[in-house]
């Protein structure tokens, strides 16, 4: 599997599983966003099965950053059964958002 894209459409689908999803709400024109992205496509190749990855464009889903109170990017949420249990802000390493997932399997 891969980095989900995702919007209002499937992101309540997304959210609602019975394993950790980390949601990473970023946009095109920012920089730690774009710096971000590798990392997230590695976390998820390492966590395939154990946990979903999955990316909103705050430019397309303001709405769904307003809803999370989304008002720095990169901020990653971490969802469980769809509720927010974590949130971190900025660019981390690859280790660091690997932890933050995996204190919640």
């Amino acid at each position: 599997m891969a980095v989900l894209h995702t919007n209002a459409g499937s992101f309540d689908k997304v959210i609602n599983q019975d394993i950790p999803v980390l949601v990473d709400f970023w946009a095109p024109w920012c920089g730690p966003c774009k710096m971000l992205g590798p990392v997230l496509e590695e976390v998820e190749k390492d966590l395939a099965g154990k946990a979903v990855v999955a990316k909103v464009n705050v430019d397309d889903e303001g709405d769904l950053a307003a809803r999370f109170q989304v008002s720095n990017i990169p901020t990653m949420i971490v969802f469980k059964n769809g509720q927010p249990v974590d949130r971190a802000v900025g660019f981390m390493s690859k280790d660091k958002v690997s932890s933050i997932i995996k204190s919640h399997l």
